[in-house]
């Protein structure tokens, strides 16, 4: 790991910078460090090792994020090397790719165990939320890359489905299949479809306790797919904001009025939202359960381990059994 750490840092200008690096979750695809000069400077280095992506996906990333910074998006920016590129290479037994990050400003929620900032409401994280994801989207709608990420059904196909997952989970693949036929015909016009983060959670976000300004990070995952997804990933990641309410009808009323609903204010305050698309939010609340079932098994193989059923339980079970996550869909 260290030969890995000298020869990326060696590409940038980080002479007296002070390395620390950053705990990953089991199965993930990246060394991160969080390089500090004096308390003064502080940047994010990533190296990806695992070789199975190519040196074009990592400069479609790159050219997206440096697109969105340069245009008032509100993400942490890439730091060109010294030789001016948003991405190096080097050979380390298999191609490494190395990228330096703006470090984001303020932190993680949950190193503030989800307290918000004092005196603001909450409506006012939802809205930023939201507003986050809507310009991002916006200025998607707008892009014209060099360089190219996958398309949705690249990776998210039976074909490959039927590989990573074990006939174990028949019942559950052949639940994927019949979402991914839905999937299929769906519009994928201009205003629909583009280039989405596909992983916006408060885990790759810092809140500024200051005035509550949200600065988004981490693209590795970004892919075309259909701008709701990342909206019913924001209904997933925010059910824990009503959990505090015993009772389930009140709680999805809670979660509708107090919590989606402001969310998409923020949204269309920086872009438009098809209504057709709105209204197939509970499809979209599926596609983002069959993201993360395949992730628990992707994460597994890099382990060389096997899926603890618990980990996807609860996504199976409402695709298998076509239960609405949460209550959406239910009056």
């Amino acid at each position: 790991m260290t030969s890995i750490l000298e020869k990326a840092r060696a590409f940038y200008d980080l002479d007296g910078f002070e390395f620390y690096q950053v705990g990953g979750h089991d199965g993930g695809r990246n060394l991160v460090y969080v390089c500090e000069q004096y308390g003064e400077k502080k940047y994010v280095l990533r190296i990806s090792a695992l070789g199975d992506r190519s040196a074009e996906e990592y400069l479609a990333e790159a050219e997206f994020v440096h697109y969105l910074a340069k245009n008032g998006a509100p993400v942490a920016d890439v730091i060109p090397s010294k030789a001016g590129r948003l991405v190096e290479s080097f050979g380390n037994g298999a191609e490494c790719y190395a990228s330096l990050f703006a470090y984001a400003k303020g932190m993680l929620l949950s190193d503030n165990g989800y307290r918000y900032r004092d005196g603001a409401p909450l409506s006012e994280l939802f809205y930023n939320m939201g507003k986050t994801i809507g310009v991002i989207h916006r200025l998607s709608k707008e892009y014209h890359p060099t360089y190219r990420r996958q398309q949705y059904f690249d990776k998210y196909n039976m074909e490959y489905i039927d590989k990573l997952i074990p006939e174990t989970y028949a019942e559950l693949k052949e639940a994927i299949a019949d979402r991914l036929e839905k999937f299929r015909a769906l519009p994928m016009d201009m205003e629909s479809y583009g280039l989405v983060h596909f992983d916006f959670s408060d885990g790759n976000y810092h809140v500024d306790y200051s005035d509550g300004a949200i600065t988004t990070f981490d693209f590795d995952n970004c892919i075309y797919c259909w701008y709701m997804f990342d909206l019913a990933h924001l209904w997933t990641h925010g059910v824990g904001w009503g959990m505090w309410i015993e009772d389930g009808e009140k709680r999805l009323k809670y979660l509708k009025e107090n919590y989606f609903s402001v969310v998409l204010e923020g949204y269309r305050s920086e872009t438009s939202l098809p209504e057709n698309m709105l209204e197939r939010l509970q499809l979209f609340i599926d596609m983002v359960h069959i993201e993360n079932i395949v992730d628990e098994f992707e994460c597994a193989a890099r382990e060389g381990e096997e899926v603890d059923p618990e980990d996807i339980e609860d996504a199976a079970k409402c695709l298998v059994e076509n239960i609405p996550y949460a209550g959406v869909g239910e009056d």
